[in-house]
């Protein structure tokens, strides 16, 4: 009788453990392993008292009864202290005060679920004794863990959901930006256009400079909201990838570039990879765009080079412009940073630029030599996706 007795005590327990850890849901752990204590113990009520600030607050309950709040500098909170991991006690005054049900005999066994609080099993007739609570701690301890795993996992989805609303918020603030800037603007710009050509023999040297500032900071404010919108829009949605021709999609790009005739341009024989074209374009365009607006040599020369490894292709790009100082090498990966304030200049594209490489899940790295010039290293991987 004893063998089957301890038999019936070692599936029992396994049937515990299997209860716990099915769901990373709070409410519904609790339901899943508490329902069977009380079934297998015959035992009438569980409760949870969780920390909540300066209150012990219950947060579960089997029956569903009242809430319960209590200070924690109270005399309840210097009985529970005493409790280092289980204990059986007697129902009195205080143990009914802290009951979400009327009690009023029987006992309480109370674990001490650290930081997760306590939690109350109660029994009218006494069905606790001190060999099931060595039963017991073990897969109380486990479900312990899962408590915290489920608190864990509560605030990871709360977080997540906050990023979302924030990233919609900044989304649909860029947009409006766009909306409500760019029509002022092409109203500004078309008064100075139309005041210049009314009175083009009117105005002096001073007045048409000034119009003509006024079109170029209108100009500036333009690429700037551009520059904006194609910064929230990298990686807010997955994007079809196919298979993309580099030499095709280079050559098409720098025939539309307004590239001066002193600075060449030298691009080897480069792979067709998986992307998506809109961001590859945009990734090379901002570093060759970069590498002409810097470069101060009589004779330009930007060199696009690649390398390939065993799961990436790595790229560089490579000028003999002003060159970097190396104090400024993790700065210009920062939206609206920009060394000099060059036209047409905005401090968004080396962003977009790192952006677009991390989607990628590649990385970008820079060496440079003020004076001499700089070289723009990133990789892609052979097999991106093409996903935030």
């Amino acid at each position: 009788m004893k063998i089957e007795n301890h038999i019936l005590d070692i599936l029992q327990l396994y049937e515990y453990a299997m209860a716990i850890g099915k769901s990373l849901d709070y409410k519904e752990s609790c339901d899943l392993f508490l329902k069977l204590i009380l079934k297998r113990k015959n035992l009438n009520a569980a409760w949870i008292l969780e920390p909540k600030g300066k209150l012990l607050h219950s947060t579960y309950a089997i029956p569903f009864g009242k809430e319960i709040s209590i200070k924690k500098d109270q005399p309840i909170s210097e009985f529970l202290k005493t409790i280092e991991f289980s204990k059986i006690v007697p129902v009195d005054s205080i143990v009914s005060s802290i009951s979400p049900i009327p009690i009023d005999k029987g006992n309480a066994t109370i674990f001490n679920l650290e930081e997760e609080g306590y939690l109350f099993l109660y029994s009218k007739k006494d069905n606790l004794s001190n060999k099931d609570l060595s039963q017991l701690e073990p897969v109380i301890k486990k479900f312990t863990i899962n408590l915290k795993a489920c608190k864990a996992f509560k605030e990871q989805e709360q977080l997540l959901h906050n990023l979302e609303v924030q990233n919609q918020e900044l989304s649909d603030y860029a947009h409006m930006v766009s909306h409500d800037l760019k029509s002022p603007l092409r109203s500004v710009d078309t008064l100075a256009a139309w005041l210049i050509e009314d009175n083009k023999d009117k105005l002096d040297e001073h007045c048409s400079t000034q119009l003509g500032l006024i079109r170029s900071n209108v100009e500036k404010m333009d690429a700037l909201i551009n520059g904006i919108l194609d910064y929230s829009a990298i990686g807010k949605n997955q994007v079809e990838t196919y298979k993309i021709d580099l030499n095709l999609l280079l050559k098409d790009m720098l025939n539309m570039m307004e590239i001066p005739s002193h600075i060449s341009v030298n691009m080897p024989e480069l792979p067709t990879i998986i992307g998506d074209k809109y961001r590859l374009q945009q990734l090379f365009q901002n570093l060759i765009s970069n590498a002409v607006k810097y470069n101060d040599k009589p004779k330009g020369v930007i060199e696009i080079g690649i390398e390939e490894k065993e799961q990436f292709w790595q790229f560089y790009i490579k000028d003999n412009g002003k060159g970097i100082d190396e104090v400024y090498f993790n700065k210009i990966f920062k939206v609206f940073e920009k060394l000099e304030n060059i036209e047409g200049s905005t401090g968004v594209g080396l962003s977009i630029v790192k952006k677009i490489v991390d989607l990628y899940g590649g990385k970008i790295w820079l060496t440079s030599e003020p004076g001499k010039g700089s070289t723009f290293y990133f990789t892609l991987k052979k097999k991106s996706n093409g996903e935030a």
